[in-house]
């Protein structure tokens, strides 16, 4: 247990360190023109318009994160120079806090539309004549520059209603942003909401990276992706998208290097996990990864005895089956085939993505715990099965009573160990917009811009879970001694 722990300690001081460091220079950077990011180190979020404008010029280093929240990150820990993404996706108030400030506003100005699935006409023109007739320039008003609240009704919809089912990739204030109790809050959902409202559906809003919201998308596992998307030709070649709901300039963010205060550990704590009850978010997250964990390593056992007494069968397309299956397995990364079980296989089935996620880790923990039961039991000496049948017990008596302890002993340990490499693997659920403990601390990291907080708790939580797993697997292990 203290060799598992201080495996730990170099990623732990790594993540302290990066969190912590700050960047070097004294002097607030002056931009008045994108000429004047020469030299520079610019950061953005992969995939957007950014990424594609800047990856052209030479005289530039540009720093690609995952999304803007990472790429916020890189400008406050010192990676980058300038932060580049929509004018709008920083508050005043969470550029004050990180120390932050708008160098300047790009001239270029672009549509912001909805993505929706190619050929979905009929939400096309629903979507249309709504942008069209509501208070559009009011309702971004009031998240943008502090108007007043628009009024808004809620129509009763039908249970059978089907939901209007949305993906933002944003998670960012004021565009979209998790609030209170994980109800997700800002321009994007106040707009979808009314909409939803005028054609008697409910709203479900779930948060994806962009990538993965276009293949809901296109799946038809969403039927609007939001992430204030700039509408381009290459674009229009996977999704079609609505008529304009606003027109975005870009901003480019630097480090303020004027004299502040600096945030103390016990705010950021506050920040992280108290304000608008973030600590729920861990708390869903944290029941999720225990749902999972549990049915799939449930399952898998079933699973894995059949794969086992396949492998020990006497017919041989049953050993041959039992081998192809465990080599499929093997050689397919597991977030693959998650994304190919929710987009692909089961992409109609309407099964929620929990139950997709533990039969998905299911497939796997049953290849590898199959493969421990077999070697676990050709362990034992064939002598002690002689030596049971000769003693006149039957043979399953025989196996039970005799061999099955034994091989139980000699192959908990590496069960144990395909437990807890299960749990941890379980952390790629988010991809599909499941909430665990790694997607908690994404959902408060982007709203915080505080990746240390967020991190050390779920570490922490995942190395008590990966403990606890341990030491219930080991108080087995003892009752059967």
């Amino acid at each position: 247990m203290k060799l598992r722990f201080f495996s730990f300690l170099p990623e732990l001081v790594m993540l302290v360190g990066l969190c912590a460091c700050s960047g070097g220079g004294d002097k607030t950077i002056v931009l008045h023109s994108e000429a004047d990011l020469t030299g520079l180190t610019v950061a953005c979020s992969k995939g957007n318009y950014y990424h594609q404008h800047f990856q052209k010029r030479e005289d530039i280093s540009l720093f690609v994160a995952n999304t803007d929240p990472d790429a916020v990150q890189a400008l406050t820990q010192g990676l980058a120079d300038v932060f580049v993404s929509d004018e709008l996706m920083l508050t005043p108030e969470t550029m004050n806090r990180l120390g932050i400030k708008k160098a300047m506003s790009g001239e270029e100005s672009f549509d912001v539309s909805f993505a929706l699935r190619k050929g979905d006409a009929g939400l096309m023109q629903q979507l249309n004549s709504f942008i069209a007739s509501a208070p559009i320039d009011r309702i971004i008003a009031h998240w943008l520059d502090d108007g007043p609240d628009v009024p808004f009704d809620s129509v009763p919809v039908s249970p059978d209603a089907p939901p209007l089912r949305c993906i933002t990739a944003v998670n960012m204030e004021p565009v979209c942003y998790a609030g209170e109790d994980g109800e997700f809050e800002g321009m994007d959902p106040d707009i979808l909401r009314r909409f939803a409202a005028s054609v008697g559906r409910p709203l479900e809003v779930t948060f994806q990276d962009l990538g993965s919201a276009v293949i809901a998308l296109q799946s038809g596992k969403a039927d609007i992706v939001s992430a204030c998307l700039f509408v381009t030709e290459e674009r229009k070649k996977s999704v079609d998208f609505s008529d304009p709901y606003y027109y975005c300039r870009p901003g480019y963010f630097v480090m303020d290097k004027s004299p502040k205060t600096r945030i103390g550990l016990k705010e950021r704590f506050k920040i992280n996990l108290v304000n608008d009850n973030r600590w729920k978010l861990i708390a869903d997250g944290l029941l999720g990864t225990v749902i999972i964990t549990i049915l799939s390593i449930l399952l898998g056992t079933v699973l894995g005895v059949g794969i086992c007494a396949c492998k020990r069968s006497k017919r041989k397309w049953l050993r041959l089956a039992a081998s192809v299956y465990g080599s499929l397995l093997s050689g397919i990364p597991t977030l693959v085939l998650l994304l190919t079980m929710f987009y692909v296989v089961f992409a109609d089935s309407g099964l929620d993505g929990i139950l997709i996620a533990v039969f998905t880790f299911a497939l796997y923990f049953g290849s590898s715990s199959g493969s421990i039961f077999d070697s676990s039991i050709s362990s034992v000496p064939a002598g002690q099965m002689e030596a049971g049948l000769s003693l006149g017990f039957t043979p399953f008596k025989t196996f039970t009573g005799i061999v099955l302890p034994q091989a139980v002993k000699k192959g908990l340990p590496l069960y144990t160990g395909e437990c807890v490499s299960l749990l941890k693997n379980t952390s790629i659920v988010g991809y599909i917009a499941v909430q665990d403990l790694t997607r908690a601390s994404d959902l408060i990291r982007c709203r915080t811009f505080d990746a240390l907080i967020p991190l050390l708790v779920v570490t922490v939580l995942y190395f008590v879970l990966a403990w606890l797993l341990r030491v219930i697997l080991k108080l087995l292990l003892l009752k059967k001694k």
